[in-house]
């Protein structure tokens, strides 16, 4: 019950962070970490241990699910390039070089420096896209950092898995390749004949809390499907995901959609939370069994393995973006085009926060891992260290790079608005009914809106006009429940709707209802 108490206590404080972290204008898991660190100190906190497999799927699979559905395919595509140097070479990069350091410094075994190694390699965009969003820095630099967010994980568990394999005899890393090569393959072929198989479920299912729950239920059993058939849960969950997030949009209601969204959002939050509530559970117990001498020298390797992961980090992109821009220089005008800058190799090098998945992995080692605790221990200060200082640092370090706002989304925006704007005009150019008239006259008012998006008096002209009626709408319906004229069913029916056309009134969130008074 005491575990129970504590949680609920840490969601609401964790809610009061986030909108202090919104103020500060700093990423709310930053301040979950000072909180999970805070954790340590309190008595009669609960000492509790999760089971790894049980870690991995109830953190991992949910969180990188709802990454994978928003990634853009066209950027993968479009940064390729840059997308693989740092999800793949980055991820190898800090893996062996923190596995050199915890072999010569701390005498792990190989494979158990190994796994240090890809525990703290992946970093996470979660951490940097609040603070990112709030600058409207180049999207290459925010395409990339999420693109690399997720392909990374799986680079970074892939080696994970091998190295606990290997440290625990199950597997030789000398035969790790062809393993490699299968799960690959396998996952990628799995992930998609199962997201088939989910989209012809949902599709039959209209309850949106039903169809929520199956979500859940079908995003973890894949993780465990995978999983039980030797393949990489995560590559098999981020194919899953695409392939879903590619062909359900047309299959599903917008109030299923819209249900989903929300509580999806909801979950990853409370995952967040509960996940820093674990990490500090944990590192208490740990320098409880860690003491006297060995306690100092954990904490010193600890500290150490934070700098290796920043620096190497910062290395590897600049090197990478001189690389590029050298061979740019030797091929002409033609290659020079959307050419990374030191500024943006700059600010992705700092944006390297670690986060959910490096917490999540450690606390998975296995209880007879070797050198469990120390391993733990620095995986927690890396995601402390680089939260704390990257993260509360990143808003100042933007100022001094001082980018150009950037408005392609924006522009892509204005673009779709207007072309579905007339798709419903030239759908509706046949009918001629009156009713037909007047929607036409309201599509033809939205277009010439999103038309002149910088024309702000015509787009308050129309939305707040409407949000007037709706202000009105609101005021009567709850004079209608007060004097008993209808229930609370059909007032919340007729306050749905509401919703909607108040959602549909002020797309961008910019207007104000006109006061009824």
């Amino acid at each position: 019950m005491a575990l129970f108490e504590l949680t609920l206590v840490l969601l609401l404080t964790a809610v009061a962070l986030t909108a202090l972290s919104r103020r500060l204008e700093v990423p709310y898991p930053s301040l979950l970490a000072l909180a999970g660190v805070g954790i340590a100190f309190v008595p009669g906190a609960p000492m509790i241990e999760i089971d790894p497999e049980l870690a991995l799927a109830l953190f991992i699979a949910p969180v990188l699910l709802d990454a994978a559905y928003d990634t853009s395919l066209r950027d993968l595509k479009r940064y390729r390039l840059s997308l693989l140097l740092l999800a793949l070479g980055a991820v190898i990069f800090t893996t062996v070089v923190v596995a050199f350091v915890g072999w010569k410094m701390a005498g792990l075994p190989i494979a158990a420096a190994i796994a240090l190694g890809a525990i703290v390699a992946p970093p996470d965009a979660v951490a940097a896209s609040a603070v990112l969003g709030q600058f409207k820095v180049p999207h290459r630099i925010t395409a990339i950092l999420q693109g690399e967010s997720l392909l990374n994980d799986a680079t970074a568990l892939l080696i994970y898995r091998l190295a606990v394999s290997a440290a625990l005899g199950s597997i030789m890393l000398s035969n790790a390749i062809p393993v490699i090569l299968l799960s690959t393959i396998g996952s990628l072929i799995a992930g998609y004949l199962l997201g088939r198989l989910s989209l012809l479920t949902l599709t039959r299912i209209e309850d949106a809390a039903s169809s929520t729950v199956v979500q859940f239920a079908g995003t973890f059993g894949v993780w465990i499907l995978a999983d039980k058939l030797g393949l990489s849960a995560i590559i098999t969950i981020v194919v899953y995901a695409i392939t879903i997030a590619r062909r359900a949009p047309r299959r599903m209601s917008a109030r299923r959609r819209v249900s989903t969204y929300s509580v999806w959002e909801s979950a990853v939050f409370v995952l967040n939370v509960l996940a820093f509530v674990l990490m500090g559970l944990q590192a208490r117990s740990i320098v409880g069994r860690l003491s006297g001498e060995g306690q100092g020298e954990a904490f010193l390797f600890a500290a150490t393995v934070l700098v290796v992961v920043i620096v190497a980090r910062l290395v590897w992109v600049a090197s990478y973006v001189a690389i590029i821009r050298w061979f740019a220089r030797l091929g002409g005008e033609d290659s020079k085009r959307d050419l990374p800058t030191f500024g943006g190799a700059v600010l992705v090098g700092w944006c390297g926060m670690r986060g959910l998945v490096t917490l999540v992995v450690a606390i998975a080692l296995p209880a007879g891992f070797p050198e469990r605790d120390p391993i733990v221990l620095a995986a927690f200060a890396v995601v402390l260290g680089t939260l704390v200082l990257q993260g509360m640092t990143l808003k100042p370090a933007l100022r001094i790079l001082n980018f150009d706002p950037d408005r392609t989304v924006d522009n892509e925006v204005a673009q779709a608005r207007v072309a579905v704007m007339q798709a419903a005009l030239d759908v509706l150019s046949r009918k001629t009914s009156a009713a037909a008239a007047v929607v036409r006259e309201q599509y033809e008012a939205q277009r010439v809106i999103a038309e002149n998006p910088e024309d702000a008096q015509a787009a308050t002209e129309y939305d707040r006009l409407r949000l007037y009626a709706i202000n009105r709408q609101r005021d009567t319906l709850e004079e209608l429940r007060s004097n008993g004229t209808i229930g609370d069913e059909a007032y919340h029916r007729l306050e749905e709707e509401i919703d909607w056309a108040e959602l549909a009134a002020s797309p961008a969130g910019r207007f104000q209802p006109l006061t009824t008074d």
